[in-house]
């Protein structure tokens, strides 16, 4: 693992149209949710010399169309709730090309006993979000609506997520990993927040899907991210970049590392391949 100041001295990744999957949050935006004048002006010049550029979020879908818009990217395609959803969106709207939908049931209940205090919500199968108590997050990108806890459990999701106010991000993931979830895939982020999604279900499996749509060959893949729950994607890749403010488990899973969010580290990268 190396620290990356520029990628202009790799021939393959300035000279090739690459596949580029970014995530959001700690990486084209700030942890206020604010994306620089220099990461947006590098991913829209990105953007225009025709690279696909595709969002690889846990964000669902409604919140990841203002990124894309704002990037400049008014037409291809986009993973989001970590992998859980895939969409084309074009000038005639936005088409779900896939939904992993999976039952929570079980995940839900041996979480419940475990952490009774924490606020619970999944995004069912028609993008609806539900929760178990007055509970939003950006990454939602729509209000939920308050059910039961046996509602919750009754339904089907793509995505469901756990966040608590009364554990440390430390004893919170302690808690989480004691339960030895089975048949789903999680995340533990980087507060009390756990993502939960169908087993096998990540960003890197989303982006596998579209890779073979698209027609990129794996080493013409390019892949940014901060967190744990991109450490698939990372490794994936035919390049990854973790950012510099990423945990060591993230640094440990990329080929190299940038600058903080903070320092444009994202900004860095993409001005490597205009060959700034």
């Amino acid at each position: 693992m190396t620290v990356m100041t520029k990628l202009g001295n790799d021939d393959r990744l300035t000279k090739q149209k690459l596949m580029i999957c970014l995530d959001v949050d700690g990486t084209i935006v700030n942890h206020q949710g604010e994306m620089s004048q220099r990461v947006r002006d590098a991913a829209r010049a990105v953007v225009a010399q025709g690279h696909e550029v595709i969002i690889s979020t846990g964000r669902s879908l409604g919140a990841a169309l203002p990124i894309m818009e704002e990037l400049g990217i008014d037409h291809g395609y986009v993973v989001v709730s970590n992998g859980g959803v895939l969409a084309k969106v074009s000038k005639d709207g936005v088409e779900i090309l896939h939904r992993e939908i999976f039952d929570p049931s079980t995940a839900l209940t041996a979480l419940r006993e475990q952490l009774p205090t924490a606020k619970y919500a999944l995004e069912n199968e028609r993008g609806e979000f539900l929760s178990s108590e007055t509970f939003g997050d950006m990454s939602f990108g729509a209000e939920s609506k308050v059910v039961d806890f046996g509602e919750l459990v009754n339904s089907k999701a793509v995505r469901v997520v756990v966040f608590s106010t009364d554990n440390t991000a430390e004893e919170f993931g302690h808690a989480v990993q004691s339960l030895g979830l089975s048949g789903v895939t999680y995340s533990v982020g980087w507060t009390a927040w756990l993502d939960i999604a169908a087993d096998g279900t990540t960003k890197a499996s989303g982006l596998e899907r579209l890779r073979a749509v698209l027609d990129f060959h794996a080493d013409d893949t390019l892949a940014v991210g901060d967190g744990r729950n991109d450490i698939e994607m990372l490794q994936w890749a035919g390049h990854g970049v973790a950012m510099g403010q990423a945990p060591d488990e993230v640094k440990d899973a990329a080929d190299e590392v940038t600058e903080h969010v903070d320092a444009d580290g994202l900004a860095i990268v993409l001005e490597g391949l205009l060959g700034e």
